[in-house]
């Protein structure tokens, strides 16, 4: 359990929730574990099977504040909240913003920064830790075209330039991951390129199957601050489409990247684990599946300093954070959007 943000998370299993005059009391089997004012808090976020007392419901809805429920693995559920609510105005606020063709642009460009600076930072570690001086060498100069991609982002007049920067980028990016995999395994998660419906190899529908998590979990962030994750900046809508969560997740995708090649590298996937169909399209074999969703949910527990808050945060709470200072933006209380950036 954490307080970030005037948010109060709860991911503690089992935990109870109450209100105790003005504080909500947290206990561990019976055992009290924080307690916080509730004047000091905007909302309270809970994951998984935690209790919340009735009377601690009743009095967040008087105050408009809002109780969100999202399942063990952060998929959204419900959101309580009383008859004064300012989701109307945020919405309100992200679709006049969506029509502003300067915000649009800003945003689009803070997404993909993130994911470019974030991606180098994979192409790093990787000529870092490199065995062999040629990989090494590959994953440096891959690098140094993100970075130069990075360059050329400010630069960008429009979507479409925003885009084919990414696209590119991209493209070198999945052309150097090869050299981050273990040789004696580069053969059975080779990556020709990135490839969807159906991933074209093992290492492609290992990253679909990340990736899917993560959009997950970021569709779940939004939905939790009041934002329609249909209505995206970087993303165009279509019917169906979740374009905000797609913008959202850019800056995260990294995660997924580093925890494919971690399962990789270490051999907690292998080959055996994945259902090659007549046709060429791969998926993962039902206890490849279980591997890496128990890989992903244990990886969202491990922490890190956040750059903005200076202070230990959960990886899986990132994408909340990342909701929220977008919402924050939207009602002009931040005056840009700031993507999350590794360090």
């Amino acid at each position: 359990m954490q307080t970030l943000l005037n948010t109060l998370y709860v991911t503690t299993p089992l935990s109870y929730l109450h209100l105790d005059n003005d504080t909500v009391r947290i206990e561990v089997e019976r055992e009290t574990k924080l307690r916080v004012p509730l004047h000091h808090l905007g909302g309270i976020v809970v994951f998984g099977n935690v209790l919340v007392s009735p009377a601690l419901m009743h009095r967040l809805a008087d105050n408009g504040q809002s109780l969100v429920l999202l399942d063990g693995n952060g998929r959204f559920k419900a959101r309580l909240e009383g008859p004064v609510s300012g989701n109307i105005l945020l919405r309100r606020a992200q679709h006049e913003k969506a029509n502003d063709a300067a915000f649009t642009l800003e945003v689009a460009r803070a997404c993909i920064a993130g994911k470019l600076r974030n991606s180098r930072q994979v192409l790093l570690r990787g000529a870092r830790e490199a065995k062999d001086a040629a990989d090494a060498s590959v994953l440096s100069r891959g690098a140094d075209d993100l970075a130069a991609a990075l360059r050329a982002l400010p630069g960008a007049a429009d979507l479409d330039v925003v885009r084919g920067v990414e696209g590119e980028a991209a493209r070198q990016y999945f052309g150097c991951i090869n050299f981050i995999v273990r040789t004696d395994v580069r053969e059975d998660f080779s990556l020709d390129g990135r490839t969807r419906r159906p991933p074209r190899d093992r290492m492609n529908a290992l990253l679909s199957f990340l990736y899917a998590m993560l959009m997950n979990d970021c569709r779940s962030a939004l939905e939790s601050v009041g934002l329609d994750p249909q209505l995206g900046f970087l993303h165009a809508v279509r019917p169906g489409r979740a374009a905000l969560a797609l913008d959202l997740m850019e800056e995260f995708r990294h995660q997924a990247d580093r925890l494919a090649l971690t399962l990789v590298n270490r051999g907690q996937v292998q080959a055996g684990d994945f259902t090659l169909h007549e046709g060429g399209g791969v998926t993962l074999a039902e206890q490849g599946r279980k591997t890496v969703v128990v890989a992903w949910q244990e990886r969202k527990q491990e922490t890190l300093s956040h750059p903005l808050l200076e202070q230990p945060v959960a990886l899986g709470l990132l994408p909340q954070l990342q909701a929220r200072f977008l919402a924050r933006t939207l009602r002009g209380d931040m005056e840009s959007y700031l993507p999350f950036l590794l360090r």
